[in-house]
């Protein structure tokens, strides 16, 4: 697959399974979609009985609070869609539509590779068109607290330096730093699980999180050990999921990323506020065709900052 032309699915795979969250049952359909559609999702079964189609990008975040939500709860929302943008991002899908009947993805076995797997078992196409890129042209950094996130200019690709500190010496300190490359993320990255720990399940239960969890999906971590009887699958997959959930946020961006991107007990909330200062200005980045070419984008296409994605979101 040439990784200077957009890509989509050759044909629709569907997954079933539980929202990690709402404990309720969901379906997806990943659809093939056309040049430039990008990454969207088609949400039905709402509660207004009107279908819903919502754009998976940064300036439709409306909830960063143990996972990523799009959308507008009243209206028709779609919660925990890191997992999937992460594999879609992590195997250079550029277009698809995803079809969802509840408010929450399933969250399968906690990690991406089940829907690695599902998009590897029906292929990628071409789509006739050139890929564009987010070149980050200037360093951008937030910061909150001790924590930070910063995306700098490189030469070509997109490099991700996560690093985690917790207080559980189950955890601890760990650092992942890649190349984002398919055969890298199918490898390291997709199968690292969603974690939780044992201690904080009440608070979540209590304000309604976490009620599909269970050691089949979630690494639960005791106050001196992993609960799960078969263990990590890594003995760095902490740090491994919390780089899964950055490439599926920044994923949010719209188009591939030129950059290097480096967080410090970052999360949802982080990845999404580094999106939107890189975006908030214009000297900040430029729209590249196959990683050099520089295009300027219409206004109506990508304007000047947030505000300008709103008329199409």
């Amino acid at each position: 697959m040439r990784t200077n032309q957009q890509t989509t699915l050759k044909t629709s795979v569907t997954l079933t399974g539980i929202g990690v969250h709402s404990g309720n049952p969901a379906e997806i359909t990943i659809h093939p979609a056309k040049a430039n559609h990008g990454i969207a999702f088609l949400r039905t079964g709402t509660t207004t009985g009107n279908d819903r189609l919502i754009k998976a990008h940064f300036a439709c975040v409306s909830a960063t609070e143990l996972c990523t939500v799009i959308g507008d709860v009243e209206t028709g929302a779609v919660a925990t869609i890191e997992h999937l943008m992460s594999a879609l991002y992590g195997l250079g899908v550029d277009n698809a539509l995803i079809e969802i009947d509840g408010p929450e993805m399933p969250i399968l076995d906690g990690s991406a590779r089940p829907f690695v797997t599902a998009i590897d078992s029906v292929g990628l196409t071409t789509c006739g068109a050139p890929r564009r890129w987010i070149k980050v042209l200037q360093p951008v950094r937030i910061e909150a607290g001790r924590a930070f996130a910063e995306l700098r200019p490189i030469d070509r690709g997109f490099r991700l330096d996560v690093e985690i500190d917790f207080e559980s010496p189950v955890i601890g300190r760990s650092r992942k730093a890649m190349d984002l490359t398919p055969a890298a993320y199918r490898r390291e990255i997709a199968p690292a699980r969603t974690f939780g720990m044992m201690k904080d399940v009440e608070r979540y239960w209590k304000a309604g999180f976490a009620l599909g969890a269970s050691l089949d999906n979630t690494v639960a971590v005791g106050e001196t050990a992993v609960v799960n009887p078969e263990g990590l699958r890594f003995a760095d997959e902490f740090v491994r999921h919390k780089f899964l959930d950055a490439v599926g946020d920044l994923a949010l961006a719209g188009l591939p990323i030129q950059g290097a991107y480096r967080s410090y007990c970052g999360g949802h909330r982080m990845n999404v506020g580094i999106l939107e200062a890189l975006f908030a200005d214009r000297a900040n980045y430029a729209i590249v065709e196959g990683q050099g070419t520089r295009r300027e984008p219409a206004r109506a296409e990508f304007g000047l900052g947030i505000a300008a994605f709103a008329a199409e979101l």
